[in-house]
């Protein structure tokens, strides 16, 4: 394509771009009109060809945009640029243009990449999409004041000051000996000192010129506290006049209001999306999901990238991973990431296989491209507070962590696996090894979960006040899963406690139980299915146990938890260390206790340690050598495998509980794929497409952004099954697309989060994007010989060799990447890309 003809194309795009933006051109008759174009030239498309080759230099100078105010004001310099150069290139003749305009804001634009400039904030910002008349005029009201937000002074009291502006005066306060009363009857949350650390941490970068924070803090540690400190600090300094606060999860979209409600509600008004559709401008705090934003891409249709001048991330290593990092980064201004997870929990990956299939592989490169989104490129958040941290200055409590390992869980973590031996339908002996994933999913043991509740029971911490067993929450495989162990545990109390329960003493809390979001605010609040069982005035919760899949890791408070149970493996560290921050607050129980005097006889009402039960060695993978604190050596059975007692049926190990080794192999379920479960064909994908869209689990699951349990259910419910034998393979097969799809990306597609499956090659060119966002290569001629050289290093296993060994005396016969595309790329980009390449890019997704 001539220059001609890509400078025209790029001014049809602004073209289009504007008026879907809502900005309208002089020329459209008596419609309200507010772009301008200086000078006066008007192009259409027969028109094209007669500018030649010369487009931006016009007769009359340079052709920009001039979009005004409602009353006819310059608003905003838009500078267009050829789709073959970089918009930056225009950006000093835009801020001279600016200047004498008397405008505030540019937008630097090829018709592919835009960016939006505030002359008054730094530099400019890669945009999607270009903001509307009125976001931009709203936006305008904040006039930055870095000043003011370094110099705002924050102590201890300053959420209580917005909470009880007046509480220094009041008498509850003066009187010492009243004070904690005072304090805990009007829940006065103040700042703790690490807490204070953090804001002055995030003054001192804003002080450096950052506009992009991470604060790294352990579970427990109070980081909506800190982000509401921080959300004043924005809002009462000037710096800010609206907050966008994203979670992950649905659960906590009304967890995180009512919190932001409770602190800051005086000044501030705080709403959920969702809930105030039409009127949430009026808010300054607007809280919603990620995966509503996503649905349908509607953050375009529904926001202008200045709609918000803080956007915060909650648990940003989710809430800004895959697609969703799209949603943080279309919103102009400050942005603060929240997370609870250290990237020291990753340091067993091996960096130098960046094709492996460990699982912890994608965790080490979300959180690398969390570290890197918020401009912590070399690892150190703008503030750092970990579970150590918080042990030694008396915040938090560490865990007692128990291994316990059955005969058949010990095979399934062994490198062998368990191996089952068998005659398949032909009458051929067989063999299969099952590893600790398949557990309750492809490998069925009853007589595991039976020991594992067990030994559970028996060595529980127990609650210091009524000596029942301490609140638990435990997590399973799957729902199945979850309900198996409800029940069993449940048989088990009846024994241990005759009378005392009614089968609720366990109680399943998974999204297919109805209510069973209120069930966990009641498991908090100490009244889930009754309270005060064998205490009338203390307040504790009847149900003991919750048994639950992932609905109770990010986000759920309740201090008194004394027992976690993982009777699963888990291979993300994100999830290990959700799940193990469950436990890790303080607690005093007297305060559920409404008898003086059975207060004085309560020894240790302080909660000092809880005990983490891990049956699948989950602290071994993630800590090499761990050291348990506890380890108990469970029956072994008394029997060969696939032999019970008399040669066939149940193994007994003794008690009133029983191992069925011998059962083992009569639940596995083995398939022979025929030849005709192998034909795919776009009706195979439409029939997928019906079938989760109507399974309602699947669907809320969705709805709430659980993919775990999504992906674990489609696996375990939905793919495999004798009606049509869906399989992953088969899909890919049938949505003929050029490389490896993943579930996750069938399912969006398929409940409309994204609106087609993108080539393998517009992947690699959104990967490149974000290659030259992150590094602005000043050699702008060289950028597409470095863009052929990230391409190939991404698709092709041999120049990956070729490059990290160095024969480079290979590409001179190489068809794909020659020794003259090498030599085209810039020295230090030859080292650079491949690096990069390893710690971002998944490579999985580029293969056939």
């Amino acid at each position: 394509m001539s220059a001609g003809m890509q400078e025209a194309t790029a001014r049809i795009k602004i073209n289009r771009l504007l008026e879907a933006a809502g900005w309208r051109f002089f020329s459209e008759g008596n419609a309200p009109a507010n772009i301008r174009l200086e000078p006066s030239v008007t192009i259409k498309a027969a028109d094209l060809d007669a500018l030649g080759e010369n487009f931006e230099k016009a007769t009359r100078g340079f052709v920009d945009f001039l979009l005004l105010d409602a009353k006819g004001f310059p608003l905003i310099v838009l500078e267009a640029k050829a789709e073959d150069k970089n918009p930056l290139v225009g950006k000093e003749q835009a801020r001279k243009y600016a200047r004498s305009q008397n405008c505030r804001f540019v937008i630097l634009s090829s018709g592919n990449l835009h960016y939006f400039w505030d002359l008054e904030r730094g530099n400019p910002y890669v945009i999607t999409s270009f903001p509307t008349p009125d976001s931009v005029i709203g936006y305008q009201k904040v006039t930055p004041k870095p000043e003011r937000l370094i110099a705002e002074q924050v102590g201890d009291d300053y959420i209580v000051l917005t909470q009880r502006p007046s509480y220094q005066a009041e008498a509850g306060w003066k009187h010492e000996a009243e004070r904690p009363g005072y304090i805990q009857a009007n829940k006065l949350r103040f700042l703790r000192p690490y807490q204070l650390k953090a804001i002055h941490s995030l003054q001192a970068a804003v002080d450096a010129g950052k506009d992009r924070f991470l604060f790294e803090m352990a579970t427990g540690t109070g980081k909506t506290l800190t982000a509401a400190a921080v959300i004043k600090l924005f809002l009462r300094s000037g710096n800010a006049s609206r907050v966008l606060f994203l979670v992950d999860r649905l659960e906590l979209e009304d967890q995180a209001k009512k919190a932001l409600v409770a602190l800051l509600s005086a000044d501030f008004q705080t709403v959920i999306y969702k809930e105030n559709r039409d009127d949430w401008r009026r808010a300054e705090i607007v809280v919603t999901t990620v995966q509503s934003l996503l649905f349908n891409n509607k953050y375009q249709k529904l926001f202008s990238p200045t709609d918000f001048d803080l956007v915060i991330s909650d648990e940003a290593h989710r809430s800004i991973g895959g697609n969703a990092r799209a949603v943080f980064d279309y919103f102009i201004g400050y942005k603060l990431g929240l997370t609870a997870t250290p990237r020291d929990y990753l340091r067993r990956f091996d960096s130098s296989k960046p094709g492996t299939r460990d699982p912890r592989e994608a965790e080490r490169r979300l959180l690398l491209d969390t570290y890197r989104t918020f401009g912590c490129e070399n690892s150190q958040p703008t503030f750092r507070y970990s579970l150590l941290d918080g042990v030694k200055e008396g915040y938090l409590i560490n865990p007692i962590v128990v291994d316990a390992r059955t005969e058949i869980t010990t095979e399934l973590l062994s490198e062998e696996g368990f191996v089952v031996s068998f005659t398949d339908d032909t009458g051929e002996d067989q063999q299969e090894a099952f590893k600790q994933r398949e557990f309750e999913k492809r490998f069925f043991a009853e007589a595991t979960n039976q020991l594992l509740c067990k030994t559970f029971l028996e060595n529980a911490l127990r609650d210091p006040v009524s000596g029942e067993i301490g609140k638990s929450i435990i997590f399973a495989v799957s729902q199945n899963h979850a309900a198996k162990l409800a029940q069993i545990l449940n048989q088990m109390a009846d024994r241990m406690f005759p009378g005392r329960y009614q089968s609720d003493f366990a109680v399943q809390v998974t999204s297919q139980i109805p209510d069973a979001q209120q069930f966990t605010i009641n498991f908090s609040n100490n009244n889930l299915l009754g309270s005060g069982n064998f205490i009338a005035a203390y307040k504790t919760s009847k149900a003991r146990v919750c048994v639950t899949v992932g609905m109770m890791t990010t986000g759920y408070d309740c201090t008194d938890i004394l027992n976690l149970g993982l009777f699963r493996p888990i291979f993300s560290p994100t999830d290990f260390i959700q799940i193990k921050g469950r436990g890790t607050r303080r607690h005093n129980f007297l305060e559920q206790v409404f008898d003086e005097s059975l207060k004085a006889g309560v020894q240790k009402p302080s909660k000092t340690a809880y005990k983490l039960f891990d049956f699948f060695a989950n602290c071994e993978y993630f800590e090499k050598e761990f050291n348990y604190d506890e380890v108990l050596k469970l029956p072994r059975p008394t029997a060969k495998r696939g032999e019970g007692p008399g040669g066939e049926g149940p193994v007994v190990t003794g008690g009133a509980y029983e191992h069925l080794g011998a059962d083992i192999l009569a639940s596995m379920r083995v398939e022979q794929i025929t030849a005709e479960g192998m034909k795919i064909d776009r009706m195979f994908f439409e029939r997928f497409e019906g079938t989760v869209r109507e399974n309602e689990t699947i669907a809320k699951a969705v709805e709430a952004g659980q993919w775990d349990h999504v992906i674990d259910y489609v696996n375990r419910e939905v793919f495999d099954k004798p009606e049509e034998y869906y399989t992953l393979d088969k899909l890919r097969k049938a949505a003929a697309v050029d490389r490896r799809l993943t579930l996750r990306e069938i399912l969006e597609k398929v409940f409309g989060l994204i609106p087609r499956f993108k080539s393998k090659d517009e992947l690699l060119e959104e990967e490149f994007a974000k290659f030259v966002a992150d590094f602005k290569p000043e050699e702008a001629e060289a950028i597409p010989a470095i863009k052929t050289f990230f391409k190939a290093y991404v698709t092709s296993d041999q120049v990956r060799h070729i490059i990290d060994t160095k024969d480079f005396t290979v590409l001179a016969t190489h068809p794909m990447f020659s020794t003259r595309d090498f030599k085209a790329v810039p020295a230090k980009y030859r080292a650079l890309v491949p690096e990069y390449v390893k710690d971002y890019v998944s490579l999985n997704q580029f293969s056939a």
